[in-house]
């Protein structure tokens, strides 16, 4: 019979494979949210989710939802919506507003997972350097974007947003093409849902995504990638 972990202040996981099948993936709980310990746990293929009032829960789910970078869907329809649009796109140009406004949307009926302590959790890891965003303006008006943690060459996506029309699948087409500008791979998804297998999400059983997390985790990003800029997504298409 398996049993679930309960961390104490050991920066220590559990083998992801000790993960319970029902609920799939809950690895273990309590912990904290340190920026240590997030980075291991990210780089384990393990990743928090929880809600407001419940012990922090550890998770590495099988199968594993990625999006191999040479699979993202971009249609015409939204290829021909970039070239005409009025919207600009920024990395790391807006970080806390864009974790700010994911953390306002509810997941399914129960509320958000994206506390307070979340929040906070992770615009550290963004002051750290190892958390980015993508931005999606209209103007002076922020209407789409998306955030997540990088380990090594990969992008584990967190959560996305969008206020205005295709403003979400801008951000997530931007991410796509400076990622391949960097050679990676593929993002982690966690778990695939139907929108983001309209965009090519496919499903990976967990042991073999360790073992593109291992791979890739070896490899870094350029640092200049990551600073605040205005990305020019429009030479791509």
């Amino acid at each position: 019979m398996l049993t679930l972990t309960k961390l104490d202040k050991q920066l220590v996981f559990p083998p992801a494979d000790m993960a319970l099948i029902e609920p799939n993936g809950l690895l273990a709980f309590a912990g904290d949210l340190s920026a240590q310990r997030l980075l291991l746990a990210y780089s384990s293929g393990i990743f928090p989710w929880f809600s407001q009032n419940e012990p922090i829960m550890w998770w590495s789910p099988n199968p594993r939802g990625i999006l191999p970078l040479d699979n993202f869907k971009c249609s015409k329809s939204l290829k021909k919506f970039a070239r005409n649009c009025d919207y600009h796109i920024t990395i790391n140009s807006a970080f806390n507003q864009v974790i700010d406004i994911c953390a306002t949307i509810p997941r399914n009926d129960s509320g958000t997972w994206i506390t307070d302590d979340m929040i906070n959790a992770y615009k550290n890891l963004h002051r750290l350097g190892h958390a980015h965003s993508v931005e999606v303006w209209s103007e002076d008006t922020l209407v789409g974007g998306l955030y997540g943690i990088i380990v090594g060459k990969v992008f584990c996506g967190e959560s996305m947003f969008h206020k205005a029309t295709n403003a979400s699948k801008l951000a997530m087409l931007s991410l796509v093409e400076l990622l391949k500008s960097q050679t990676a791979e593929f993002i982690d998804c966690q778990m695939q849902n139907p929108h983001l297998a309209s965009l090519g999400c496919i499903e990976v059983p967990r042991s073999r995504f360790l073992t593109m997390l291992a791979e890739q985790s070896q490899q870094s990003f350029d640092n200049d990638i990551w600073q605040p800029q205005t990305f020019n997504l429009y030479k791509w298409l």
